[in-house]
């Protein structure tokens, strides 16, 4: 009898809801390209403006402005304006840990 109450428990803390399935698979859907995991790791090492980025990443400035606008939107970024410069920093942490975990995850299993 303690076993089923036990288990009951655990099965409620483990329930989720639709809104918060909706909620991660928005998060997956934007970490699903590998040019913004890239930006990500970047911006890890602190706030970047687009030329900066662009001389660690191997894409296009208009690429990088569609992938950067994608995160900024997502809430994973902000961005700031210093004169002609925009610098971009990471602002959800979480993202990063998961990006962190997944990557370190999928090395292991190679």
């Amino acid at each position: 009898m303690v076993t089923t109450a036990k288990k009951s428990v655990q099965d409620k803390s483990m329930a989720v809801s639709d809104e918060q399935i909706e909620k991660a698979a928005e998060v997956f859907r934007v970490m699903s390209a590998p040019m913004r995991l890239r930006i990500i790791s970047c911006l890890c090492s602190g706030e970047k403006n687009v030329g900066e980025l662009l001389s660690e990443i191997d894409t296009t400035q208009p690429n990088m402005s569609q992938h950067l606008n994608t995160l900024y939107q997502a809430g994973v970024l902000d961005k700031r304006r210093d004169g002609v410069q925009i610098y971009y920093r990471i602002v959800n942490n979480n993202i990063v840990n998961i990006c962190r975990a997944v990557c370190k995850q999928t090395d292991i299993e190679s």
